[in-house]
Formats: structure tokens, sequence, C-alpha cells
């Protein structure tokens, strides 16, 4: 109960899944295995803001409906499903160009590596990346941004990568910082100059990542939190991804692996061993590896997304959650090459479909356990007293039904802050009324 009248109350949730998983917790740790269909459902439902924005009152309508006061705006959620707004636990959200002419090269038999040794893939991104004005890539991000704000994103993280030099990387950081300070997003930011080795550096290898280590300690002061690697052959090895991400530790910036996407090169071994937060794509992981992440704590991070165009083999979840016990989360690895979609509606479609998670497992893999990816654990991807009003009014009465059907938005309105950012629902200043 809220010490007094609620800014604004969410009234009229038919059901709300709060991802607060119990009385004293403070949603900061990330469910594992099982626990995560543990949601927090309750029906018949109301959310209420408090001046700051922040969760004031959140349960049965009864009690939080006695929060509203003469000025406090009351918005209809119509029976609506309501849960925390969306936290996209990994994309390369800046960027320049597109690369769709791949798709015709890989259903013609190339692989992804065969178009990155072609020069293709990242390196053509790279190239435009780093040839882009300012301008142009602030205004590709930030529409970027724009449109995952209508699936629901309100925090997603955005990795550098596509200049693999120190300006253009930090350039990249920089573009990133002014979509946040123009949208209602808020952006983590992870540096990544281990994304690929530029062909004419193949032959000095060495050096170049000594260079990449160089560069971390001007990218951290930049805003970065975390460094990332793309662990996979024909990219960096486990030792160069050692060497790059123990330094970054000394740094004080927390660590990430690109891990076994396209073949099981030990990327999640090298996670486990550093503590990373997470190890993302795992398509490739083995057995001991899955479980070495959960015995290291770190969250394991599906992108169904990539796996679907890039006609892989989806990544392993029910194993991950059912044998490993691991902390999953979904995210949609937007990036121009290898998922270049921003409907995070989509992704956890095919969370559902092809990674055969449960409607609870997918909206926890998408919320709080996201959140716990990018170290945003306990301030996103839950509702609860004292945290950021962040949440999504749904048309749709339950999770089940928008999940299955997939490519469609259902999303009513989203709230970021306590204030609504995308859509339109029935709003009324209330007039003392209670019932």
């Amino acid at each position: 109960m809220a010490d007094g009248p609620a800014a604004v109350v969410i009234d009229h949730i038919g059901l709300l899944w709060t991802m607060d998983a119990g009385a004293g917790d403070d949603g900061a740790q990330a469910l594992h295995g099982a626990a995560m269909r543990e949601v927090g459902a309750v029906q018949d439902a109301a959310v209420a803001f408090d001046g700051e924005g922040r969760v004031c009152a959140v349960g049965p309508r009864a009690g939080v409906r006695e929060c509203i006061g003469p000025a406090t705006e009351v918005v209809d959620a119509a029976g609506g499903f309501v849960c925390p707004a969306f936290v996209d636990a990994h994309t390369h959200l800046v960027h320049a160009g597109s690369r769709e002419a791949e798709c015709v090269m890989r259903l013609a038999g190339a692989d992804y590596l065969d178009v990155l040794r072609a020069g293709g893939g990242i390196m053509q991104t790279v190239r435009e990346t780093r040839a882009a004005p300012f301008a142009a890539l602030l205004g590709q991000a930030r529409e970027s941004a724009r449109r995952m704000l209508a699936h629901g994103v309100t925090t997603l993280e955005a990795k550098t990568g596509y200049g693999l030099e120190l300006e253009a990387e930090l350039r990249q950081l920089r573009v990133a910082a002014a979509v946040a300070e123009g949208l209602p997003q808020k952006i983590v930011h992870t540096a990544m100059p281990a994304h690929a080795i530029p062909p004419e550096r193949r032959n000095d290898r060495d050096r170049f990542v000594r260079e990449i280590v160089d560069m971390l300690g001007p990218m951290r002061d930049a805003g970065a939190e975390f460094a990332d690697v793309f662990v996979e052959e024909g990219v960096f090895s486990v030792d160069e991804g050692r060497f790059i991400l123990s330094r970054a530790k000394e740094l004080g910036l927390g660590v990430k692996v690109h891990a076994d996407e396209l073949a099981p090169s030990g990327g999640a071994k090298l996670a486990a061993e550093l503590g990373a937060a997470s190890a993302d794509h795992l398509l490739f992981a083995t057995d001991d590896s899955l479980r070495g992440l959960a015995q290291a704590g770190t969250v394991a991070v599906c992108l169904p997304g990539t796996s679907f165009y890039l006609q892989k083999p989806a990544a392993r979840a029910r194993f991950m959650m059912d044998e490993a016990g691991l902390a999953v989360a979904v995210a949609s690895d937007y990036n121009p090459g290898s998922a270049p979609s921003e409907n995070f509606a989509l992704v956890m479609s095919l969370a559902f479909f092809h990674l055969r998670m449960t409607p609870e497992e997918v909206f926890c893999a998408a919320t709080r356990n996201a959140a716990c990816a990018i170290g945003r654990g306990g301030r996103a991807g839950v509702l609860k007293v004292g945290l950021p009003g962040d949440l999504v009014v749904f048309a749709a009465r339950h999770p089940t039904y928008i999940l299955s059907h997939y490519g469609e938005s259902q999303v009513q309105a989203v709230f970021a802050g306590g204030r609504r950012v995308y859509g339109e629902v029935a709003t009324s200043r209330s007039r003392g009324s209670r019932a």
C-alpha cells in the first residue's frame, strides 16, 4: 500500500505477471530451471505508480485502488494481460547499412563463415559503419529503438563491434548514448571490438588482439559496462578470448561471450571459467559446458531469431532448464546480417515454438532473467514496489494467445518510468471514487 495517493493506476488488469517470485524477493537474482515458471500471477489486478514513476502498489485491485486520489490518472487495461516491460539483453543497435543479399548466398549453400571470409558479413557492416556520418548512425539506431519500444522493450543492451578500431568503436558508444538521451529506453553499453578480425590483420592477429585490449580502458571510460568476445572458429580463439576478457575484468568491466554459435568452440566453457554475466547463442554448446555455466551462475542467453534466420539448429533451452538447471534469457540479437528484426514479440514466439519454452518461461526469460544478464537485476524486468514503473499492457487476455499469434503485435500500451510512452489506452482523472 502506498503512503499517499498514486499518480497513475493501471486498473482492470485481467491477468498480471509480476515476475516477483515471492515475499522478500528483490528480483535481483535470475530464476533457474523450474523456478522460471514462478511468475507471480495475480488475477483481477492493478498497479500504481507514484509521482517519481516508481511502483507504489501492485496486486489485487481491491487493495491497489485504495491508492486512488482526486488527481490520480486511472488507466483502463480493459481486462488485458500485463507484465513487466521487456529487456532485450543482446543487440547490435548501432550500425550502418543492411545485408539482405547474404540471404541469397546462404540459400545457395554458403555458410556464415564463408560469407565472412569473402569479405562480407561483419566486415561489410564495419566498412559501412566506419564511413557513415554520426547523424546517419544516430537516425538508424533511433528508429530501431523506436520499433523495439513498440514491442514493449524499455531496457536494452547495445554492443559495439562494427568499428574494430578505437575511434570507430567510441563513436558507436556515443551514438547509443545519444539514442538513450532522446528516447524513454535505458541502454546498457557493451564494448565488443573483438567482434571480427579484419582480413588485413589475419597475419598480424597477436598485435591486433593487444590493440583490442588497449581499447577497453577508453571504452569503459566512455560508458561501457561490459566487454564481449566472439569466440568461434575463424574469429577469436579461447586463449585470445581469455586474454581479452581477463584484462576487461581487471578494468572493472563485466564480461560476456558470444559462445558456441557455429560449432562447439569452447566459448561456453570460457564463460563459466571467467564467471561471465552471460554466454550468448550456445547452439552447439556441450552438455558439460552448459552444466558449467549453471555452476558459475552465468545466464544463458538464447537468440532464436538468429538460429531461425541462419537456418541453424535451435539452442537446447529445454536441456538448459530441465537438465542443467540454467537461468535462461531470450534476446533478439538485432543486427543487420543475422537477425535483422526489431520485432521482440516474434523473438518470443520463436522461443515458444522453436525452443519449446512454456509461456511462463518465455516471459521470465524476456524480463527478469534478461535484466540479470545485463546487470539490471532488481532494477528492470520485475514489477515490485520501489522499482521503476515499466510495464506492457496487452490487448490480449492471456500470454499464450500473445505467443501463438506470431508476427502480430498485441501491445496496447507501453509505460516507462510510470508514464505512457507508446500506444493508446482509455484514461480518466479520478474524482475520488474507490469503487
